[in-house]
């Protein structure tokens, strides 16, 4: 069950603590490993909302997927979780306090999907443009493929989404064609 005034509690909780500490850097690395094992493994994130496996066995679980690939600080925290029954929201935590730590870096995510792969050149021109308008602020570039948008690129930040496809050049002139603006709508 999701709980985002949870996560969101615990994340700020984790970066308050990783800042005091000077681990900011190190704590991310951390839960970015746990949120990319709980995304590409579905077993290991039932395993964690399973109420049926005692809080002992998923910390022996937890300790023997990680290993010592975590620092103390995060071994810690996800102790605590375990103890406190909050195991089960640690994906949400993970994806929080990744959240969070954008925003205290003023880091912006930017989606940028084309039709075919970009070449470096292009990317780098386009990340160009978009650094350029985001003053103070740093850009972590996504790339996704969609054939369907046949040529051009669809940008999306934050709440604003460009569109230079072609597909949406083709549907605007569909639409001005279903609707002939030349003839006049007699009833």
């Amino acid at each position: 069950m999701q709980n985002p005034r949870l996560a969101s509690r615990y994340a700020k909780s984790l970066i308050d603590i990783a800042q005091e500490q000077n681990n900011l850097d190190a704590t991310l690395n951390d839960v970015k490993l746990l949120d990319a094992i709980s995304k590409e493994s579905r077993d290991f994130t039932n395993m964690l909302r399973s109420p049926i496996i005692k809080a002992d066995k998923k910390q022996d679980i937890l300790n023997a997927v990680m290993g010592n690939r975590l620092s103390p600080l995060t071994n810690a925290f996800i102790k605590l979780l375990v103890t406190k029954g909050r195991e089960t929201n640690l994906p949400e935590i993970a994806n929080a306090f990744i959240q969070q730590y954008k925003e205290l870096k003023n880091i912006k995510t930017v989606k940028l999907t084309t039709a075919t792969p970009m070449s470096d050149n292009v990317k780098n021109a386009i990340l160009d443009k978009i650094t350029l308008s985001l003053a103070n602020s740093a850009v972590e570039l996504k790339e996704a493929i969609d054939p369907s948008l046949i040529g051009g690129f669809v940008l999306e930040m934050d709440d604003k989404l460009f569109d230079a496809s072609i597909r949406r050049d083709l549907n605007d002139v569909k639409s001005q064609f279903m609707k002939n603006i030349y003839v006049s709508d007699i009833r």
